[in-house]
């Protein structure tokens, strides 16, 4: 039988804005590398990196370690796994169109400061693009020679899941309805991993009117949060008519987890 945890609340309505770019390198395959295992564990993983461009370009990788908040905030946590972790080559020299793989091996302990390993551990290793003529670039600028060049960092998550262990657990934080300024609405969730396991759950809302009967199911994204970590859903309502509603919030963690909470909305 599913679990399915639900608490309640009402809403009205506030703004927001987001934008990517292109490098000149870049990370073949997926950002997330997660891999079940035991403590006393050791096992390898490999990165792809790209010369997306036909000339000569260098790239740095290095380990860094956060947590993430809705709020866009990042801190240093203690569920790190970057200890674990070693790899090579840290500086790379790519050829025109070419490509170099970065090997890392994970050796994961008996227990973490003195404690047993419980659920999920993760960190990243980053890969940035060298621009032509910095501090850390070989080709050296001319004198005198000055220019502004962008550059981009790729993130890969390396997840290190301990098999049987950990609860899941998930929090509603805060939840708003957020007026949109070209015209709509957004209902803004904010939901946190309470629990040890790392989860990517499935995330809807549904609005039923003041009949009782259903008005769709609006769909949001499937997010990973860590333990310790947030994240905002934004779940686009523009096209639901001006009236009243209750709205059941839904995260399906998988399994028998399911978390729902329930609001009014008046738009």
């Amino acid at each position: 039988m599913r679990k399915i945890f639900i608490c309640f609340g009402t809403l009205l309505a506030i703004s927001f804005c987001t934008k990517p770019s292109p490098g000149q390198v870049s990370v073949i395959g997926e950002l997330t590398q997660e891999r079940e295992t035991q403590p006393g564990d050791h096992y390898e993983g490999t990165i792809l990196v790209k010369n997306d461009t036909k000339e000569p370009q260098e790239a740095k990788v290095y380990q860094t370690d956060y947590l993430f908040k809705f709020d866009g905030t990042n801190e240093y946590g203690e569920r790190s796994n970057a200890p674990w972790i070693e790899f090579s080559p840290s500086s790379l020299s790519l050829p025109p169109e070419g490509s170099i793989e970065v090997n890392y091996t994970v050796t994961v302990p008996q227990n973490q400061k003195g404690n047993p390993l419980v659920g999920t551990y993760w960190s990243m290793l980053m890969v940035e693009g060298i621009a032509k003529g910095s501090p850390e670039s070989s080709a050296h600028p001319k004198q005198g020679e000055m220019g502004i060049q962008q550059t981009i960092r790729y993130g890969i998550q390396i997840v290190s899941r301990i098999a049987h262990t950990g609860t899941k657990k998930i929090e509603f934080l805060d939840t708003k309805l957020v007026a949109r300024p070209e015209g709509g609405r957004i209902l803004q969730v904010d939901i946190g991993n309470t629990g040890d396991i790392g989860l990517r759950p499935e995330m809807y809302a549904e609005l039923f009117n003041e009949k009782g009967a259903s008005q769709g199911k609006f769909p949001g994204v499937r997010y990973r949060i860590y333990p310790g970590t947030s994240v905002r859903q934004m779940i686009d309502l523009t096209t639901v008519p001006a009236g009243t509603y209750k709205v059941m919030v839904v995260v399906d963690a998988g399994g028998d987890d399911v978390y729902g909470a329930q609001y009014t909305l008046k738009f």
